[in-house]
């Protein structure tokens, strides 16, 4: 991420990441406290092994596999590409059967077109290259993290829904109780994807931050 920043002339920055996103937004804020304003994590993942370990969740389920996938992770990563190429041409209603088996929360969050359009716009577009990385993610969640939650110095907000079914709610609070300057706010009858409706909170939450470090 530093490089990235560097390579835009962007020396502080805010981050936010959503699900799988929200173990690089923890480990760029304990990386680079002098340049990460501000954390926010949606519906994060948090750390399957170590002491930091949360219980329970799909991630710490999934991590029971890790051999596999670290053996295994290039041809998974073929595989899931071809699944999603060839499953591409009925994309939309294929998503209306999913959302029509999804929690409530998410339902609501996807009723509005505009919030479909870029979930499939994502989907389409980042599978051009191929869809290797959700595989990595896998490699990567299922060990320790390099950095312990309890050493972030960077204020990090959490956006949580109480009706989460892939993370649970309880992973929200175990790692806001584990990052010393943690917020947890809870969206009541929300899901895994309910974050996405909290956007303009969440920006306000960042600004607020970037604002109060550079007063005066």
């Amino acid at each position: 991420m530093g490089t990235v920043a560097d390579h835009l002339g962007i020396d502080r920055f805010g981050l936010i990441g959503l699900s799988g996103g929200g173990p690089y937004v923890l480990a760029c804020a304990h990386a680079m406290p002098d340049r990460v304003v501000a954390g926010a994590v949606l519906g994060g993942v948090a750390p399957s092994c170590g002491d930091e370990a949360a219980p329970g969740g799909m991630v710490r389920f999934a991590a029971r596999f890790a051999p596999l996938y670290r053996w295994l992770h290039e041809p998974l990563g073929v595989a899931l590409t071809a699944i999603v190429w060839s499953l591409q041409p009925f994309a939309s209603p294929l998503f209306n059967l999913f959302m029509s088996l999804s929690p409530k929360g998410d339902r609501d969050v996807f009723a509005r077109p505009e919030m479909k359009a870029m979930f499939l716009d994502d989907l389409i577009a980042g599978s051009r290259w191929g869809l290797r990385a959700p595989v990595y993610d896998l490699v990567l969640f299922s060990q320790p993290w390099g950095f312990h939650l309890r050493d972030i110095r960077v204020p990090v907000h959490f956006w949580h829904g109480d009706a989460d079914h892939l993370v649970p709610l309880a992973h929200g609070k175990h790692q806001a109780a584990l990052v010393p300057n943690a917020e947890l706010h809870v969206r009541h009858g929300e899901s895994h994807l309910g974050g996405l409706a909290a956007a303009e909170a969440v920006l306000d939450v960042i600004l607020s931050h970037w604002d109060a470090g550079t007063a005066g």
